[in-house]
């Protein structure tokens, strides 16, 4: 339920107010506007006499809301939300490049890839520690030592990170990453969610393989109802018929999420396509659709890596996109 109030609201009666929404064991948020602040609440609204409500001075209007998410809902908090990584923001206006690559093999390769995106304008840089892979003989990431690498390329560049968890036990090595990534096969791992609400970081939420919007939402609500309200949305290519693309990539999820939700929208075409010539085009089409910013695999030898070498950019093609991006940015 919202509570629209009227125009500079006097504080008393709204803290009353408050106080007894709180008494009835609801949940409160304020979200003030430029034009029109409205009160949030959350819970079993059944008990709360709406035409009570509406005869005080200071509410112009109540709504009930009907969408199952109340903290994710758009309806709930008007205004985006702005992710504020200190060298960079996501949401609001706000765009950015997170760029790296799939998998951190070696010092060489993070540094280097790190130190060649940051030229090209990304913003943040990813590297995967712990990978999931379908084949159980497949590399399955450098692990702890990946982890130690990164922050390295972190130190030596000034770039925030970004990092998948696979299980809740790993969460204390996960203190210096600046962004915390639950990937499309965790997206209803509801018990890693909630720990994750209680862990004061941005996450970055990736759309499931087969994943409604309804359910990202559910998701990211999970993560919101224990107190974290920094999340990230990622759109990364849901498994349909078509088997030329290793996942097909909805872009209208962009808009959708963005009339939906608050929460800053990214997009993955990297993952979407598994194609690497296929990157650009979508990345490019993501951001003249209303992205917030794009999470894009990039690598010194993709020839030669030991994941997701075909979808991923080279630091020059990267360059080159980046550089485009710029001029869609410019218009949109």
């Amino acid at each position: 339920m919202v509570v629209i109030l009227k125009e500079n609201p006097d504080k008393q009666q709204l803290n009353k107010l408050v106080k007894w929404l709180e008494s009835l064991h609801l949940k409160t948020h304020l979200s003030e506007g430029a034009q029109q602040s409205i009160l949030g609440v959350i819970g079993d609204t059944s008990v709360v006499d709406i035409e009570l409500i509406q005869a005080l001075d200071i509410v112009e209007d109540v709504k009930r809301i009907q969408e199952p998410y109340k903290n994710a809902n758009r309806k709930f908090h008007p205004a985006d939300t702005v992710i504020d990584l200190g060298t960079c923001k996501i949401g609001g206006g706000n765009f950015a490049l997170i760029a790296g690559p799939c998998s951190i093999e070696s010092e060489e390769q993070i540094l280097g890839v790190a130190r060649a995106v940051k030229a090209a304008g990304a913003r943040v840089l990813r590297g995967g520690a712990f990978k999931p892979r379908t084949s159980p003989y497949a590399f399955q990431g450098l692990r702890d030592e990946g982890i130690k690498l990164l922050l390295e390329a972190k130190k030596a560049t000034g770039l925030p990170v970004v990092t998948e968890i696979m299980d809740l036990s790993q969460l204390p090595l996960f203190d210096e990453v600046d962004i915390i990534q639950v990937g499309a096969r965790n997206m209803q791992n509801f018990e890693l969610l909630k720990a994750l609400g209680r862990v004061r970081k941005p996450i970055l939420l990736k759309r499931a393989l087969a994943g409604t919007l309804q359910e990202l939402l559910m998701s990211a609500e999970y993560i919101m109802a224990e107190g974290n309200e920094q999340i990230i949305l990622c759109e990364r290519g849901i498994r349909t018929f078509e088997t030329y693309t290793r996942n097909t990539l909805d872009l209208s999820a962009v808009p959708a999420l963005k009339t939906l939700s608050h929460l800053p929208v990214i997009v993955d075409p990297s993952h979407a396509t598994g194609i690497s010539r296929l990157v650009p085009p979508m990345a490019l089409a993501a951001t003249a659709a209303g992205a917030d910013g794009l999470i894009i695999e990039v690598h010194n030898d993709p020839a030669h890596a030991r994941c997701d070498g075909p979808q991923s950019l080279t630091p020059e093609a990267f360059a080159d996109l980046s550089k485009r991006i710029n001029h869609i940015l410019e218009v949109r």
